[in-house]
């Protein structure tokens, strides 16, 4: 384990609200293009996964200031961060074909999976004694006992895995040529069910969901679109989509002819509110239920890679940095590599009755 950081430092940052707020900049942020972005279930610890093959853990206060307490390495790009249910442990996947578990407690790091390609997705599935769910570009999803270096099972994908989340039980993937396969975690070896993706684009992000008696996922394209599917058919005619991350061709043309990737979707989770990032730069907050925008941030200069919510939902974090949306010849010098925080306010993030 290597400590970034001694002093505990902040930096004010120009304001990407449509109002005068000031959200608060991570100080120390990787020196590569961010990727992803988890906190803590208990405490306001930020893991942050770079491609510099780096995974960065914050501290953050009360004040929104930030120590940076913990830095490990891949081999490669660190492609995804989660944490476990207790807090005390973070897992990340990267470009080096591995998943990685650091311990807080003894900031020690170890190799937990391996796959043959780079792996892109990691989550933990708080079921049993818990376990790590890896899903990689080398088309299969693999489930870990960290007790053991074996997988305990291995799925088959149709493709390469873009996207994987877990709302326990339900467990969606979504995978390159727009499939998308959903699992009931009590049977996990076998998809009960497989479909093409609502969005005619690829898939850049699958986030799932639940509410009192449903659930379903949200799954976000290149194309500037997010579309929601309920899980029982039932539910299905609440099944909808629909457009962001546009802009008009030129100012007030009403066009929306720019359409940009939508790079990650996160729900409030307290409200049950989420909200939406994109490679124009701009980050917006929406109820799913009132099928309306409850507030829109003015775009930063350069893509928003990744977001993240804390566990009370009074700060969410955004990485300004590269998406990699153009791919590699879209890697111009300059881009920003920061970490933002947002101080929530109630009214940006609560639920609107429905219409």
């Amino acid at each position: 384990m290597s400590f970034f950081g001694s002093a505990t430092t902040s930096v004010v940052a120009p304001s990407t609200s449509t109002t005068a707020e000031k959200d608060m900049e991570v100080s120390e942020p990787p020196a590569d293009s961010i990727s992803s972005l988890a906190f803590s279930p208990q405490a306001d610890y930020l893991a942050v996964g770079s491609w510099d093959n780096s995974v960065r853990i914050y501290e953050i206060s009360a004040t929104g200031q930030t120590q940076g307490k913990a830095m490990y390495q891949h081999q490669g790009p660190a492609l995804s961060v989660c944490w476990n249910k207790e807090g005390n442990k973070v897992f990340s996947g990267g470009a080096d074909n591995a998943a990685r578990m650091f311990d807080v407690t003894t900031g020690q790091s170890q190799q937990v999976a391996q796959h043959d390609a780079p792996v892109k997705v990691v989550r933990w599935i708080d079921a049993q004694s818990g376990i790590l769910v890896t899903g990689s570009w080398d088309k299969t999803v693999k489930y870990w006992d960290l007790r053991s270096p074996q997988p305990v099972a291995t799925v088959q994908l149709p493709e390469r895995c873009y996207g994987l989340d877990v709302q326990y039980p339900l467990m969606v993937v979504g995978t390159a040529d727009r499939e998308i396969q959903i699992f009931n975690l009590t049977n996990p070896g076998t998809p009960f069910k497989t479909m093409k993706s609502p969005l005619k684009w690829q898939t850049r992000v699958v986030t799932c969901f639940s509410t009192a008696n449903s659930g379903g996922f949200a799954v976000g394209s290149v194309e500037g679109r997010v579309a929601f599917q309920w899980i029982d058919e039932k539910d299905s005619g609440s099944n909808f989509s629909f457009k962001c991350h546009r802009r008009d061709s030129v100012p007030n043309a009403k066009d929306q002819a720019l359409v940009y990737a939508v790079n990650d979707i996160s729900f409030h989770p307290v409200q049950g509110t989420f909200s939406t990032c994109g490679a124009d730069g701009s980050f917006h907050f929406w109820d799913k239920d009132a099928r309306m925008r409850i507030k829109s941030f003015d775009p930063v200069p350069g893509p928003i890679a990744a977001t993240a919510f804390n566990r009370t939902g009074s700060i969410f974090a955004y990485a300004v940095s590269y998406d990699w949306s153009k791919g590699h010849s879209g890697m111009t010098p300059g881009h920003p590599n920061k970490i933002m925080l947002h101080a929530c306010k109630e009214d940006e993030v609560r639920k609107r009755p429905r219409k």
